[in-house]
């Protein structure tokens, strides 16, 4: 029951509050998971999960010099790092639990939580496609309204993640097949249900995930033929869903989002143009990068004529994310952890008679195939999009890792009482920072809805700027109001580096001209332009009278062209090393 409700409570969750669309499903997240790290009762596994916490620290360690030694404001940096921190937690719990007597058994209940995630995210497809109507009313709560007509998005509200959610489920049915936990008479429409639903989301991902999914059934020769059979059929019942909806559709005048996503005609939704920018960006530092969680700061900055007009916070792959951040040579050693820790768990998995990998029998075995295969499926996703940058994601993935690690013969034994007690208690820890990051974000939820009897929305604001985790929400309210703050540059240094936006983009342009910084307004005026928005046509109205205004009317500063380059490191904060 606890693993049920650390995979689905957070993907179920439909009620949320401005200013984060989805921060109240990751706190659950958060806290859930910790919970089911200390109840599975871990060992203390050093050497089997050696690579991947590698990994995380060089991560954790980007993130603090971005904050010490860069411009990323501090809540952004102990945001991250509590991510992080999270992860290397649950991963050493799912490495822990590899280690003990009961780790089958675990594994099971794991499965049994995807698997139960996903089918109640079936409904949920159902139910935004075939009743769409149904989240626009007092079942809104409960049932998120998808913002795509015909496509289904459920209640995390991404057709993406729900393709996840749903691709997660196959290979837990799989898994509980093998481990002869689920009947073949459920297996096979369970995995039929979850594959209509991927057809459901028109997810490109989801497609791929389903491919996947059929060349799993065709290499792995050590599942049981009823199982392999499954699989290959994925992609046919994924065709014949496809073929169903759109006969469905043209019957009923209803939409199906399959068909306008055929008549798309960008297949990669900008990410060819992100990419390529972002290859633009590494080509200019290709050591240092730009530096950690400040892709949107520099791209936005960096001019770029033909840019894609979507304001894009994450380069969506995960190795170009890395290079551009982090420069090519600390990216190269965190995917080179990656890639030993994802080795050895392969070698364990297939190849269980490699030299130095030790062999795991029976449901073992076939749990570790199925771990595997669960993080293959979340790493193909990472090459198109950042799920792993949401804690739904993330923890279950890293806890799979964990567990699909070969633990090292002499950490097979139970660990000694206080170094297990010692892990339960991190994993407690991680459960109480997401009771109290919760306490945290209702500062800045004040600001964007007044409770009853609020106070004045300078006194929220500046309740908000105190924040630990959510500060730069606070000065984002603070730089592009005209509520009175003591200091408008701090504000500006904040709220710049989590998403800049038309709205931020403008005030920040303003901001800069009355500072007297007048090529620094007009560059981030020229930036503005390139995206090309509607929101800011009356900002640059300004700039471009009518023939018949007077020619007394002088237009803004930042109408004009800098009258010399600029970079995007020139605005960062003051208190920014050049890097």
């Amino acid at each position: 029951m606890l693993a049920v409700a650390a995979a689905a409570a957070p993907t179920l969750l439909a009620y949320n509050v401005a200013p984060s669309p989805t921060f109240l499903n990751q706190a659950l997240a958060l806290g859930l998971w910790g919970v089911w790290v200390a109840a599975t009762q871990p060992a203390w596994p050093v050497r089997s999960a050696a690579p991947l916490l590698a990994a995380l620290a060089v991560l954790m360690g980007a993130a603090g010099v971005s904050w010490l030694a860069g411009g990323l404001p501090s809540s952004l940096a102990l945001s991250a790092l509590g991510l992080l921190l999270a992860a290397a937690v649950v991963a050493a719990g799912g490495a822990g639990v590899r280690a003990r007597p009961h780790a089958e058994a675990t594994f099971a209940a794991f499965c049994w939580a995807l698997a139960v995630t996903a089918a109640c995210n079936v409904l949920l497809s159902a139910l935004q496609v075939f009743a769409p109507g149904l989240g626009d009313g007092r079942w809104g709560d409960w049932l998120a309204a998808s913002g795509i007509p015909g496509r289904a998005v459920g209640n995390l509200r991404q057709p993406n993640h729900l393709s996840s959610v749903l691709t997660w489920g196959c290979v837990a049915v799989v898994g509980l097949l093998e481990l002869r936990r689920l009947p073949a008479r459920w297996a096979g429409p369970a995995l039929a249900a979850m594959v209509f639903a991927i057809v459901l989301t028109a997810s490109r991902t989801g497609l791929l995930s389903v491919l996947l999914l059929a060349l799993w059934g065709l290499a792995d020769r050590r599942l049981q033929r009823p199982t392999r059979a499954l699989l290959l059929a994925a992609p046919l019942v994924y065709a014949l869903a496809w073929w169903g909806m759109a006969q469905w559709a043209a019957a009923s005048a209803h939409s199906f989002g399959g068909a306008a996503r055929l008549a798309e005609t960008d297949i990669s939704g900008s990410r060819f143009g992100i990419w390529a920018n972002t290859l633009a960006m590494i080509r200019q530092q290709p050591w240092t990068g730009v530096g950690f969680g400040e892709f949107n700061f520099a791209w936005t900055l960096t001019p770029f004529p033909g840019r894609p007009i979507a304001f894009f916070d994450h380069t969506h792959n995960l190795p170009l994310q890395l290079a551009v951040e982090l420069g090519l040579p600390l990216a190269t050693l965190v995917l080179a952890l990656l890639a030993w820790a994802l080795w050895r768990a392969l070698r364990a998995a297939w190849w269980p008679s490699a030299q130095g990998a030790p062999q795991a029998t029976g449901g073992l075995h076939v749990a570790q195939r199925c771990a595997v295969m669960l993080v293959l499926m979340i790493g193909l996703h990472s090459l198109l999009e950042y799920p792993l940058w949401y804690a739904y994601f993330l923890l279950p993935a890293a806890w799979a890792w964990g567990f699909a690690l070969p633990p090292g013969a002499a950490v097979r034994m139970p660990a000694p009482a206080p170094v297990a007690v010692g892990l339960q208690g991190m994993a407690l820890l991680v459960t109480a920072s997401a009771v109290l990051s919760v306490l945290d974000y209702k500062r800045v939820v004040d600001i964007f809805t007044a409770p009853e009897n609020a106070a004045p929305l300078s006194a929220r604001v500046a309740a908000g700027q105190r924040s630990v985790f959510f500060a730069h929400h606070a000065d984002y309210a603070a730089a592009t109001t005209e509520v009175a703050v003591p200091d408008k540059q701090a504000a500006f240094d904040g709220a710049t580096h989590f998403l800049l936006d038309s709205r931020l983009m403008m005030a920040w342009s303003q901001f800069l001209a009355e500072q007297g910084r007048v090529d620094a307004a007009r560059h981030v005026a020229q930036r503005l332009r390139e995206f090309k928005k509607t929101d800011a046509a009356s900002f640059f109205a300004e700039c471009d009278p009518p023939l018949a205004a007077p020619a007394a009317s002088a237009a803004p500063a930042y109408c004009a062209a800098p009258t010399q380059a600029l970079d995007w490191r020139t605005l960062l904060p003051a208190r920014a090393a050049v890097r």
